[in-house]
Parts: structure tokens; sequence; C-alpha cells
């Protein structure tokens, strides 16, 4: 991937943009007419019927299945972090990796107990990585965003193609439900700076506390922004542009998973704020992938409600949560698998004898 020139990159992503296609409108009407004949009001199980017609569109089947549950979690730093914008000291990241990596963390635990399986991909970790990653840098973290790009083009190509390879080779391998997961220290900031953009929002209403940053912390992230909208002039209008600009190397891969996973035909959870600011990223590059998107919780970061707007997405999870790492994503897979159970297991008026003037 690193050895293609920019043109290539260029010509690779835009054949996968173009082969994602819409979805099965015929095997979602007959879920449909499924879900019509079930011993319920019409239309009561609300967000779960609409999943279960989605992963219909989805897999082209009135009678979709999930077979293997993965978290895509993409890992990253942000040369951001210099202008004090973090809570946390950029060593947090290959930290936290380690952690992620040994078991320890939260997306662990709610992923075992989800039984999913959690995969790193280290996109551009500041600190190179050894291990049990999946290793694919583009770069030791982006620039000061303050001070100039925080990539080159040639970089938001490679790390959106980077997390359409790993999705394609989970695929491969045969996941069929993903989780978008992150980690890296600063990257509520280009998450806020891409979510103003493509929001037309100001910044002071998409900027959160991300790691609990206070009300001095809160100035400098807001300036931060400003400063790098002042020298880089993203263009709104190009997504590329954007994630080049005032982007992250894994919010560029979790937009790649997005865009791969719709090219295959497999549903992909978006998990809170940086993630949604990566499908936002999708979205702009190829609309027809928020077809393939599944939303999950509404994080407490003041600009993920606006980004879900934006997408056309309404959260199915109201947890106040705000710790990243597909989190909320991977306890979405309960409803999501629920929906399908509903699907095939529930009787019919038909077969349990109960008049339909019940609905």
């Amino acid at each position: 991937m690193e050895n293609l020139t920019e043109g290539l990159l260029a010509t690779h992503l835009q054949e996968l943009i173009a082969s994602i296609s819409d979805l099965d409108e015929g095997a979602m009407n007959k879920i449909q007419k499924r879900l019509d004949s079930l011993t319920k009001p019409l239309g009561s199980l609300g967000q779960l019927e609409h999943i279960a017609k989605q992963l219909g569109g989805i897999q082209q089947t009135s009678n979709p299945k999930i077979s293997k549950k993965a978290v895509l979690l993409m890992a990253g730093d942000h040369g951001v972090v210099a202008e004090r914008v973090s809570a946390c000291p950029q060593e947090v990241t290959p930290q936290m990796a380690y952690n992620i990596l040994s078991g320890g963390a939260g997306i662990n635990v709610l992923a075992r107990q989800a039984k999913a399986e959690v995969f790193i991909t280290d996109v551009g970790v500041a600190f190179p990585l050894e291990g049990n990653f999946i290793h694919k840098r583009v770069a030791n973290g982006t620039q000061n965003m303050t001070k100039g790009p925080a990539m080159t083009r040639q970089q938001a190509l490679q790390a959106l193609l980077v997390g359409a390879e790993v999705a394609a080779e989970k695929i491969a391998e045969g996941y069929n439900l993903f989780a978008t997961g992150e980690l890296g220290i600063g990257n509520t900031t280009p998450s806020s700076a891409i979510v103003a953009l493509f929001t037309d929002s100001s910044i002071d209403d998409v900027v959160g506390r991300g790691t609990g940053i206070d009300d001095a912390g809160l100035l400098r992230k807001r300036r931060a922004i400003e400063k790098a909208f002042e020298i880089n002039r993203p263009d709104k209008a190009d997504a590329l542009d954007v994630l080049t600009k005032v982007g992250g190397l894994e919010i560029a891969a979790i937009a790649g998973s997005i865009l791969q996973a719709a090219a295959s035909r497999v549903p992909i959870v978006i998990d809170g704020f940086i993630s949604t600011a990566g499908a936002l990223l999708a979205a702009k590059l190829a609309p027809k992938s928020t077809l393939f998107m599944i939303p999950s919780h509404g994080s407490v970061e003041i600009g993920h409600r606006r980004a879900l707007t934006e997408l056309g997405l309404e959260p199915v999870l109201h947890l106040n949560l705000r710790l990243g790492e597909g989190t909320g994503a991977v306890l979405t897979f309960y409803l999501v698998e629920a929906a399908l159970h509903l699907l095939e297991e529930m009787a019919t008026f038909a077969d349990a004898g109960v008049c339909e003037q019940f609905t």
C-alpha cells in the first residue's frame, strides 16, 4: 500500500466507492410482511424492526444471519496534542493498546460477553507497537494541524485503504457483523473539526471535554481548531481535503472499514463520537454507505448528536457513554441479534391462533 502512488491509491478508493450499491428492497419487503404477521401490534418493536429489515436488505435475503462478530479497533495518534488539548499524555495510547491486547480494557469485557473478537490495527500510533496487533502503519501519528495539514493527501488515502483492507481480511475470514472502535489520545479534537465542517456547526457547538479537560483546556481545544481552520482552509465539499487537513489516521481507517463493509454488504455498527466522525467521512465520500451503518449510542460528547443527525441516524442506546474503543457499538450487537431472533422465532397470528384485530 505504501508503495502505491497517490494516483493509484485514489483509483483504488474510487473503485471501492463505485462498488457500493443499494439495499435489496425485495428482501426488505418480505421481512416487512413477516414482521406484520407476528403476534404484536404493527410496528410495536420499533427500531428492532428497522434493524431486521436493514439486515435483510444488506444481506439480500429475507432470512439474514449473523455468524462471526468483530470489533475493528483503529489506533492512531495526533500531533495536535502539542496544543494541550487532552487531559492525558500521548504515552497513554500505546499503554491502552497493550491493555486491550492483554484483554483488560472495557471493550474486551463487553466483547467477551457479546462473543465478539477485538482486532487492533496500528494505523499510526506515535510510538510503534510490538506484539499481536494488525500492523499497517501509515505514519508515526499525524502532524500538528495548527501548523499545517495533519497529513499528506497520499497518507489520507493510505489510511482510508488500510481500514478497507482490514475489513476485507476479516470478511474473508467469515466475520459478517462489525463494530467500529478507536484509540488515540487527542482524537476528539480532529473529530470535532470534521463534525463542525460537515454539519455546518460552530466550533463551540461541537467541541466537548474529551478525556475530561478543564475549562482552560476546553478553550485551548476550541482555539486549536479555529487556528487549524484558519491555516489550512479545509474545503468541506471535498471529504479527502477535510481528512488531509484536520483529520486523523485512525479516523480515516474507520471510514475505510465502513466503505469496505458497505461494498461487501456487511452491516457495521457505528460507535461514538470519533467513529461517527469517520462515518461522516465515509458518507461524504459515498452517500450510499450510510445504508449499511447501524447506529449504537448517543455519546455525551456534545457534537455527537449533530453528527448522527447529519447521517440520518438515531441512536438505539442512551447510556451516557464516552469511553470509545467500540464499547457502545459492541453493546448494540445484542440488539442486532435480538432483532433477528424476533424475526425468526416469534409466532405469527396464524401460528398462534390469535385474532389479527389485536393489531
